[in-house]
């Protein structure tokens, strides 16, 4: 089940990290985009803005704003942590109880967050709905409730551990995407255990 919140953090442009005004929490209902209202431009990326706008500037000089859309999903799979490029002795060595033949699972739960430039219209980064979908398709359809070693074929010689989830998700991710528009995926694997990838 979706989030009712999601999170974004606005600051100016620049490099990132540059934000200074912290988190701020924006309610969504429905399938809309903010406030449940759904925006369309004529096409389903319409809303986004990745990159600098040539036009539309204030003229006032003053920097347009960045802002870091974050949405969560959770989702159940279970896996083995066993790597073909060892030796049953080191796998069960490195992974310890996770290399239990049987395998075990986990209630993951996701952040993907999105950075670009707040369009001076419809003042998103873009379109709730959108990254819905493409949460949907990348995240829950694949991934959830699945075995992730025999479900799914990137795990076949790719050890799945939390690491190379945060991975598959992002190679996944920058396919539905426009460019540059994918900034983290953040993963819990447990409360304690926590792994952030951005695609370095």
């Amino acid at each position: 089940m979706f989030s009712l919140v999601s999170l974004i953090r606005i600051g100016p442009s620049g490099p990132r990290g540059s934000a200074t005004n912290g988190l701020q929490p924006v309610r969504v209902t429905g399938r809309g985009g903010w406030g449940g209202s759904p925006i369309s431009r004529g096409s389903r990326f319409s809303s986004m803005n990745p990159v600098p706008s040539m036009s539309g500037s204030s003229g006032s000089g003053a920097a347009e704003p960045v802002g870091y859309i974050t949405r969560v999903q959770s989702f159940s799979a279970c896996h083995r942590l066993h790597s073909i490029h060892l030796s049953e002795e080191d796998n069960r060595a490195v992974y310890g109880k996770c290399n239990n033949p049987n395998g075990h699972g986990h209630n993951y739960k996701v952040e993907v967050t999105v950075r670009g430039k707040i369009d001076r219209l419809t003042g998103m980064v873009m379109n709730l709905t959108d990254l819905k979908r493409c949460i949907e398709d990348v995240i829950m359809t694949p991934l959830d409730h699945k075995n992730l070693d025999q479900d799914v074929p990137y795990f076949s010689t790719v050890v799945s551990t939390t690491e190379n989830v945060a991975v598959h998700i992002w190679n996944q991710m920058i396919k539905v995407l426009p460019p540059n528009l994918l900034h983290e995926i953040k993963i819990y694997e447990t409360d304690k255990n926590i792994v952030i990838y951005r695609g370095e």
